[in-house]
């Protein structure tokens, strides 16, 4: 199908929906509402998937007729600490202090569910970011000028974050940046999109 439902992004992320905008598909975006705390003794893969999911769920709540992309990143510290978006400057400060020299993981999850039929396609992307030993003084300015409230983790990989790292592996280079698209292209074919 070329694309007979309408596509939704469940995201408030500008930066989900500028690289959803890669793709050239035509797509609207709506905020999910979602309550991101983990629950009890969740691993970090089960709250991805979850999450994600739950994202998915909401919109479609809203839109029975369409397709929808929910995603979620978390960065995974040192003895399996979830960091999730830090909210505040001090706290991204804080965040990044404690990811100075470390190898993090980045997993973000992405589901894409019909909500006519009920199907979903639910996957996590892992990329491991290598942080440079990282100075008080620089974690402050990075902060102060990029502002990474709302990047799990405090990296902001696409401006000037790329900055605090040694090295990045992953197997989707727009993994780190909120949306892995290799994957979501992946989940777009097998539900009928017709892409490029």
């Amino acid at each position: 199908m070329a694309q007979a439902a309408p596509l939704i992004l469940a995201s408030s992320s500008i930066y989900r929906r500028a690289l959803l905008e890669r793709l050239q598909i035509p797509f609207q975006y709506v905020s999910p509402n979602t309550d991101e705390s983990p629950q009890g003794a969740e691993s970090p893969d089960a709250l991805v998937r979850r999450l994600s999911l739950a994202k998915a769920e909401a919109v479609a709540r809203r839109h029975p007729d369409a397709v929808i992309i929910g995603g979620d990143q978390i960065a995974v510290g040192p003895k399996e600490t979830i960091l999730g978006k830090p909210g505040t400057a001090d706290q991204a400060c804080a965040q990044l202090a404690q990811l100075s020299g470390q190898a993090v993981r980045f997993l973000s999850g992405l589901c894409l569910l019909d909500a006519t039929s009920g199907r979903s396609q639910v996957d996590i992307v892992v990329t491991t970011v290598r942080f440079r030993a990282l100075e008080a003084g620089e974690i402050r300015r990075y902060v102060e000028r990029d502002q990474p409230l709302d990047c799990a983790g405090a990296l902001r990989s696409e401006a000037l974050g790329i900055t605090l790292c040694e090295a990045i592996d992953s197997d989707d280079p727009t993994a780190l940046m909120g949306l892995p698209l290799i994957r979501l292209a992946t989940m777009l074919r097998r539900a009928g999109f017709t892409l490029p």
